[in-house]
């Protein structure tokens, strides 16, 4: 088995459905381009049939890119694959992703229907969408909360019917990840054609749980990773693509890799926060602007003298700014004397020992020491010093 492990984004799709990250036509293509640049395999460009606008999106993004293949979301309506197909239609590459909820929650409540029922829609609309493209793609929403047996009976049919990958979603971020590998695992072992078709992760992070998923997945014999820049996604979000890409890149003994450009992760991450109106938390992995900050005096100590003692990822490595030593009330003496030679001055152990006190007395008034308050510091004591 192929070890490759293709990055299907749906920032556009997905990620867009977060309140007050609308974007319109030109966002859209925007980042669409800055997306294939980045290097992903599949990019989901939005829902067809759900506006006209997004028509018109996914049909502008379908004539522009080149490498990266179009999908277009839809439901098991056949109508909403035709206006999908139409949309797509000038790609060099097209995917139509359809699919139906198949755990009882779905069946009962969502649809009032039967399993055997929905075991015949979900062939049905893959056999459409096979009209149009040999790449589809076919989702069985809330897989996370249905049964393996009934799932591994429609993921066989689908692919029967023409399916060529297969999404198992964690639509609700309710599995715990040795669940998610366990169902992946299933279906590999109990679907007799599994061998023709690609299984692809689509976790949620409801629980806070969508990255380890997403892993547990690859782990277990998925070969997709269906993810968003950022996180973005309904409610509590999606896997975020820099997490399971820098997963990938820094556990090589996996034997899995992408087709990724890592330096471009933190001007993406940037890219697509300015254009969404969504700032990051600071504490982002990755991308988080505190992601490569030390204020504890420990954790600087041990960084100042080897870097790899608090960092396993070079900065540099994914595009962002050199690493920070934020001073505050919990810094050394190391970080001090870094600092302030970062600054021009070369103060001894003797200096630093004296300039350390007044440190912490601006330090315990504030919660951040600013280069311009060691400026102060620096010329009081060479004052005192003359």
């Amino acid at each position: 088995m192929d070890n490759k492990i293709f990055i299907f984004d749906t920032t556009l799709r997905d990620g867009e459905q977060v309140p007050g990250c609308k974007l319109n036509k030109k966002e859209k293509i925007e980042l669409a381009l800055e997306l294939e640049s980045l290097g992903v395999d599949i990019l989901e460009a939005g829902f067809p049939i759900s506006s006209p606008g997004d028509f018109e999106a996914v049909h502008e993004i379908a004539k522009l890119l080149k490498e990266t293949t179009v999908c277009g979301l839809s439901r098991a309506v056949q109508k909403d694959i035709e206006v999908a197909a139409e949309a797509l239609r000038p790609a060099e590459r097209r995917r139509i992703h359809t699919g139906i909820g198949t755990s009882d929650y779905h069946i009962r409540s969502k649809f009032n229907s039967t399993r055997e029922d929905i075991l015949q829609r979900a062939v049905q609309c893959v056999k459409w969408a096979r009209n149009y493209t040999d790449d589809v793609e076919f989702y069985a929403e809330d897989a996370g909360r249905t049964d393996n047996e009934y799932l591994a009976r429609v993921v066989e049919s689908v692919i029967a019917a023409g399916a060529t990958t297969v999404n198992i979603p964690d639509t609700t971020g309710y599995c715990l990840p040795h669940q998610y590998g366990e169902k992946i695992a299933y279906l590999i072992n109990n679907v007799p054609n599994i061998h023709k078709a690609v299984l692809s992760c689509h976790c949620h992070n409801d629980l806070g749980l969508a990255t380890a998923n997403s892993i547990a997945g690859i782990i277990a014999g998925a070969r997709q990773i269906e993810c968003t820049i950022n996180g973005l996604g309904e409610r509590a979000g999606n896997t975020s693509l820099e997490e399971v890409v820098m997963i990938i890149k820094q556990h090589g003994h996996l034997g899995f890799y992408t087709e990724i450009n890592a330096m471009q992760l933190n001007p993406m991450s940037r890219k697509v926060s300015e254009t969404m109106r969504m700032p990051v938390q600071p504490n982002k992995a990755i991308v988080g602007a505190n992601a490569f900050s030390h204020s504890s005096g420990i954790h600087q100590d041990g960084f100042l003298k080897d870097t790899q003692t608090y960092e396993i990822i070079a900065p540099e490595e994914v595009g962002a700014e050199s690493s920070k030593i934020v001073l505050t009330a919990r810094s050394g003496r190391s970080a001090l004397a870094y600092r302030f030679q970062k600054l021009g001055h070369q103060f001894n152990r003797n200096d630093i020992d004296i300039l350390y006190p007044l440190f912490l007395d601006v330090a315990d008034t504030k919660k951040e020491v600013y280069d311009e308050d060691l400026q102060i510091l620096a010329e009081s004591h060479k004052m005192v010093s003359i």
